[in-house]
């Protein structure tokens, strides 16, 4: 499976793991985040094995969305070597986050 659902308890690990991860902040009842969803999908599978691509429940996991001053969603956040390098706001489309990862790759 290329999306990882995280849960705080796994998160840091997980993220402090990879040299790049993508983690797209959301909820089920947000309808921007359904549209965003087949974005981070597709992304998820072009960068397996390169990119850790995750999801955070923003209902689910408040402390995590706490954590990274999520506001808004969708909200993805970039990482690289546990640090956020860089964050998008709202839907866009595909180039604007895989621009984002071959910059960092």
């Amino acid at each position: 499976m290329a999306i990882k659902h995280f849960k705080t308890a796994e998160f840091d690990a997980a993220v402090a793991a990879a040299p790049l991860a993508m983690v797209d902040f959301w909820a089920d009842w947000c309808g921007p985040c359904k549209m965003l969803s087949p974005v981070v999908e597709f992304i998820g599978s072009q960068y397996e094995g390169k990119v850790l691509v995750g999801k955070v429940n923003v209902d689910e996991e408040p402390e995590l969305a706490r954590r990274f001053g999520v506001m808004n969603i969708p909200t993805v956040v970039f990482l690289k070597n546990g640090q956020e390098i860089d964050r998008k706001v709202g839907v866009m489309p595909p180039q604007v986050f895989t621009g984002v990862l071959d910059a960092n790759l």
